[in-house]
């Protein structure tokens, strides 16, 4: 069977009064275990598709990996083509091993949460976080304001089934250069970071990522590990967020809709002298 990032099912819909049988499309949701070797890492609830970028994405963002170079091949393993193609196998490179602490990090994700499934909480902040670069040159709120009706209007899956939460890369001139969508948010920034990693792009030092929903600490972690200098989102972020934020220097942005938005952290990154339509917050 080949996994299905859409369906369609039978449903009855309630309109003023009247019920009719509708067609409705729903997003996929699946299952995607990924093993180093023969080693299990992690089991997340995904939508399926970009599957390999998903999976060198998590396990760059995690901090099992630090280059491309370390990885020899990443496939889909043959033997589970049977049942969904719901594994993707990864294999290092001749004398790379695995951090033995970070592999002990044992993984279930859902679809709406990935650290609540973390096997301790020792283990939620990933150990090779640094700094984000100053490289990246001021961001125009003008450009900014632009961006989420660029990352909707990209949405295939979401435009059909309005369930998908999505990732989006923007030069800082508001270009976008890739888009991922997925049941979990933090997927689809695993993915954009797999294709990242696969383009040979990373670190992302002078990139903007734009994600649907809410900013929580995963998505900082997962952005800060990527080298992105800038994160902004269309709800608000969570405190732990804002406090890992403004720990490593990233510019925060939420609320990110029409002409306003709020800074959260790294309001420096603004062009200066352009009109910024919101307020750095402390809480």
């Amino acid at each position: 069977m080949i996994p299905r990032m859409v369906s369609v099912t039978g449903v009855k819909e309630w309109i003023d009064g009247e019920l009719r049988p509708q067609a409705d499309y729903l997003a996929g949701e699946e299952p995607l275990e990924i093993r180093v070797g023969d080693l299990p890492i992690s089991v997340t609830m995904r939508t399926p598709g970009h599957d390999l970028e998903l999976a060198t994405g998590f396990l760059y963002t995690e901090g099992l990996i630090t280059s491309r170079s370390q990885v020899a091949s990443v496939r889909l393993d043959p033997d589970a083509r049977q049942n969904g193609a719901n594994r993707v196998r990864i294999d290092l490179a001749p004398g790379v091993t695995l951090d033995a602490e970070a592999a002990r990090r044992n993984f279930y994700s859902t679809s709406s949460c990935g650290v609540c499934g973390k096997a301790s909480i020792d283990a939620v902040r990933v150990r090779c976080l640094q700094p984000v670069s100053s490289v990246c040159r001021p961001v125009d709120p003008e450009v900014l304001c632009t961006l989420p009706d660029q990352l909707r209007a990209a949405q295939q899956i979401f435009n059909r089934t309005g369930s998908l939460h999505a990732a989006g890369l923007f030069t800082p001139s508001g270009e976008l250069l890739v888009l991922r969508e997925d049941v979990g948010r933090h997927n689809a920034v695993d993915k954009v970071v797999g294709w990242a990693l696969a383009a040979d792009r990373l670190p992302l030092t002078a990139h903007i990522l734009v994600v649907s929903g809410r900013s929580g600490f995963e998505i900082v972690q997962k952005s800060l590990v990527a080298g992105i200098p800038v994160l902004a989102s269309v709800s608000a972020p969570t405190d732990l967020a804002v406090n890992l934020a403004r720990e490593f220097g990233m510019t925060l942005i939420g609320f990110l809709r029409g002409r306003r938005f709020v800074i959260y952290s790294g309001s420096d990154r603004l062009a200066a002298g352009s009109p910024v339509p919101g307020k750095e917050q402390l809480l």
